[in-house]
């Protein structure tokens, strides 16, 4: 098990500063925090790298001591051969997915088809896949496709916070899919009133100040026992100026990163 960052620990600093982070950079700032994994999560650049920016990332990350990860969207079988292609170049044992995209919504059924195709290719090179929990699919659906492939390289990645759009309550999630985890998205999340009190948002707040129950989660899923990543994440909303919300994303992958190592991940 490891401590890890996401390029949602960075979203706003690679797509709105006024000079937007790379992936190198992303790499060496996950190193500098204090964290050993860095999951390129939902970055569609990474599919259009060229063989050697491939190989520079592998090789930083490599120096620096950080072992990188993959997210994306979708189980069509091209395109898990190219995240497959994708994860043997950086050296990559975990990729993370979603069931839907905005072009292909499969059936549980069709998922299932889907996914025990491609896991043989995986299992092969070592690869694990991890379906994340959200709100497109409930969570039913989502551990009937894991329990119809019945591969022991095919998981979840829990993110409780994302099924509450769909009236899951996070701890009924987090129960539900504890013995098939094998990724964890850690970010907390709280409902605040809109202005003029007309309805709520549900936004991220820092790390152990919100509705996540952090310690309930990791009694389930057992994460230093069982070897799985913890990954850090933020749902921060704009502040008052880009300037003010890249420090405030800095400030909270930070605080992450410590109360995590705090609370003996």
């Amino acid at each position: 098990m490891a401590i890890g960052l996401s390029t949602y620990s960075f979203f706003w600093r690679w797509t709105a500063a006024q000079r937007p982070l790379s992936l190198t950079d992303m790499v060496e700032r996950t190193a500098e925090a204090g964290a050993t994994v860095f999951q390129v999560c939902d970055y569609p650049p990474i599919e259009e790298a060229s063989d050697g920016e491939l190989e520079r990332l592998r090789r930083r990350a490599s120096a620096l001591g950080v072992r990188l990860e993959l997210g994306t969207r979708g189980v069509a079988g091209p395109h898990l051969a190219r995240y497959l292609d994708l994860a043997g170049r950086l050296d990559v044992a975990f990729v993370r997915t979603m069931l839907n995209t905005a072009a292909h919504r499969p059936t549980v059924a069709e998922a299932v088809a889907l996914l025990a195709a491609a896991l043989p290719g995986y299992a092969a090179r070592g690869v694990t896949i991890g379906l994340e929990t959200y709100e497109q699919v409930a969570t039913d659906d989502l551990l009937a496709v894991v329990r119809g492939v019945d591969d022991p390289h095919l998981g979840v990645c829990l993110d409780p916070a994302n099924c509450v759009a769909r009236l899951e309550l996070p701890a009924t999630t987090v129960e539900r899919t504890a013995p098939y985890v094998v990724n964890l998205h850690v970010k907390d999340f709280a409902f605040t009133r809109a202005p003029g009190w007309v309805g709520f948002s549900l936004v991220g707040c820092p790390l152990g100040t919100g509705l996540l129950d952090y310690a309930a989660m990791v009694a389930w899923v057992r994460p230093v026992e069982r070897g799985i990543n913890q990954i850090v994440e933020h749902w921060l909303p704009r502040q008052d100026s880009i300037e003010r919300t890249c420090a405030v994303e800095d400030e909270w992958t930070r605080h992450s990163v410590e109360f995590l190592r705090r609370a003996g991940s």
